[in-house]
């Protein structure tokens, strides 16, 4: 009676033992590790479950992970060449789009491949913002082309779970005997600028020599002294002697000769 005890104890712990193993083994497949920037979206008998991470977090065998999304912000470069602008310039154009992965369902479920969309949807996106500006804005205000473009792009990707967070034109080529064209011209405009500030400064300096002819036809003295403080200020570094008309002379000694003292030699 004792040997079938033992023996049915035996198998009882066997079975445990077996079941504890098969428990083990769910439990160890079910542990799954997500890290920081990723998310794992989960499904459930082929239906959408949760977002699972960061960190750790389980799957019963019935559920399996239907795509892994990285979060964090990813580039694309996007070029387009020989397009027209709105002016019918063939142009060269190179930029970035800074995008990101703000809704992992969305991202997983709502389109198949969203990284090879983004790009065709930018190049698409690049040569339409293209085509509506003019080359002079192109070149001279990147910042609204930036804006403008990052605008048509996140229209076009915020049902992909995709936010774009921020696109930059790196170069704009334009053929190059257009650009010497504007260099020319540009080269004119300075010169013209040049000439216009030429002319505004021999303006000021007529009018200015007109006030100071009327205030030297006004005082004979004050001309002459500005003839002499002239002839100083020509010879006083060559240490020559300067000779002053005796009728500048004596004009000059009756102007600076006090009433009283004329009035006494009278």
């Amino acid at each position: 009676m004792s040997r079938w005890l033992l023996a049915e104890a035996v198998l009882t712990m066997g079975w445990l033992g077996v079941f504890g193993v098969v428990v083990l083994l769910v439990l160890a497949r079910s542990i799954r590790i997500a890290q920081e920037w990723r998310r794992a979206v989960v499904l459930r008998l082929g239906r959408f479950l949760a977002v699972k991470g960061p960190g750790v977090y389980f799957l019963w065998p019935i559920d399996t992970v239907a795509m892994t999304i990285d979060l964090r912000i990813k580039t694309s470069n996007i070029t387009a060449e020989q397009a027209l602008t709105r002016d019918t310039v063939a142009v060269g154009v190179d930029a970035i789009v800074f995008w990101q992965v703000d809704d992992p369902r969305a991202a997983a479920i709502n389109i198949a491949d969203y990284a090879q969309a983004i790009d065709r949807v930018s190049q698409t996106s690049l040569r339409e913002m293209i085509g509506a500006t003019e080359l002079s804005r192109l070149l001279t205000d990147r910042h609204t082309a930036d804006t403008a473009l990052r605008d048509s792009i996140a229209a076009k990707t915020k049902n992909w779970g995709v936010a774009v967070r921020a696109v930059e034109i790196r170069d704009v080529a334009i053929p190059a005997g257009l650009q010497d064209a504007m260099s020319r011209q540009a080269q004119a405009e300075r010169e013209r600028d040049a000439r216009v500030t030429l002319a505004s400064a021999e303006t000021a300096i007529a009018q200015q020599v007109l006030a100071a002819a009327a205030i030297y036809e006004k005082s004979p003295v004050a001309l002459q002294l500005r003839q002499m403080n002239l002839l100083y200020e020509m010879n006083k570094d060559r240490g020559t002697t300067v000779l002053v008309p005796s009728d500048m002379a004596a004009s000059l000694g009756r102007a600076f000769t006090p009433a009283s003292a004329s009035a006494s030699g009278k």
